[in-house]
């Protein structure tokens, strides 16, 4: 046999492609038979798997919110205890005596009061924005007091005839009308205010009476006012009827109708405003209620003690009514829920 004879560098390049012809082969072979088949699913099934995984987990939804219909405030209940009144009651829940009637269907005096029956009390609204202290002026006052009248200028009328005739000074009847003269034409609208009428139906050396006066409208504090604070201070006030004579006032009518008809305030002013002494607030711990009415009056004379005598001069006002409570806080009552 011949020798061959290689040398190592040419040796280590044949070996080298002898094995890379060997694997070739090799990679051609498992293809044909199917295994490098089998090995691609299996990677393949784990990536689709990994894929499903990320895919179907569930996203959290978030609920949306709905209005929940907040119920209606329902009234109280409590049972009438021995010594209560309607007064008491109010003041103790902080509502009006009026809103218990009416939730109750009681008397409009709200008595007589049975021990054990059960009242309905209402919800306590929200106290209004107490009224500013400050008093009206007298000529806003008598303004709004004032009474006026509608007249239709006639044939043959002056403003002279039509001022003796209301008794008025024919400068007043101008100024209300906004005349610039003396001058009235037949069908002229005038205001006759009646509360600027001389105090003497015209101008005569013998002293008469005036017409009776209109009933003084009152002003504050309103009806059905309450005043809690120790040291509230009330001041009753209403409008002018007018320009008053020397022996005229206004008589100022106050009644505690908690402790009855005996215990009652009269006094006599020519101002348009009175404040009530503190000496007539209640002296217990519950709160009571005052009417109070003013009345023009005029001093006829005096009697044997030397007191004044006085006799309406005019219509009463309307009968207003407020609360004031005593020295200290009222009782406590417990609301039945």
């Amino acid at each position: 046999m011949p020798e061959i004879t290689l040398s190592l560098p040419i040796a280590l390049v044949l070996l080298a492609v002898f094995l890379a012809i060997g694997a070739t082969l090799v990679f051609f072979a498992m293809r044909g038979t199917g295994l490098a088949v089998e090995a691609a699913p299996t990677a393949a099934t784990a990536t689709v798997t990994t894929t499903a995984t990320s895919t179907t987990t569930p996203t959290p939804v978030t609920p949306t919110p709905t209005d929940t219909p907040q119920p209606s405030p329902t009234p109280n209940s409590y049972t009438i205890q021995t010594g209560d009144t309607c007064a008491g009651i109010a003041f103790s829940f902080g509502v009006s005596i009026q809103s218990i009637v009416l939730l109750n269907n009681l008397p409009a005096e709200c008595s007589p009061l049975t021990v054990g029956t059960t009242l309905l009390i209402p919800q306590p609204t929200p106290t209004p924005t107490s009224l500013p202290t400050s008093t009206l002026s007298a000529a806003d006052a008598t303004e709004q007091a004032c009474g006026k009248e509608d007249y239709v200028v006639q044939e043959n009328d002056t403003l002279s005839s039509i001022a003796n005739t209301y008794n008025i000074p024919m400068a007043v009847i101008q100024e209300y009308n906004g005349l610039s003269s003396e001058n009235v034409l037949l069908g002229m609208n005038l205001v006759i205010p009646l509360c600027e009428r001389y105090p003497t139906p015209g101008p005569t050396p013998t002293a008469t009476l005036p017409p009776p006066y209109t009933a003084p409208n009152l002003l504050l504090p309103l009806d059905g006012a309450r005043f809690v604070q120790t040291g509230d201070t009330v001041t009753l006030q209403w409008a002018s009827v007018g320009t008053l004579l020397e022996n005229e006032a206004y008589s100022v009518n106050v009644v505690d109708i908690t402790e009855g008809e005996d215990r009652k305030l009269i006094d006599y002013v020519t101002d348009t405003k009175f404040i009530v002494p503190a000496s007539f607030r209640s002296t217990d711990s519950t709160p009571h209620i005052y009417r109070w009415w003013i009345v023009p009056s005029r001093q006829t004379g005096t009697d044997d003690d030397g007191n004044a005598v006085w006799e309406p001069a005019g219509a009463a006002s309307s009968a207003w009514i407020y609360m004031w409570s005593g020295a200290g806080p009222g009782p406590a009552v417990t609301p039945t829920p």
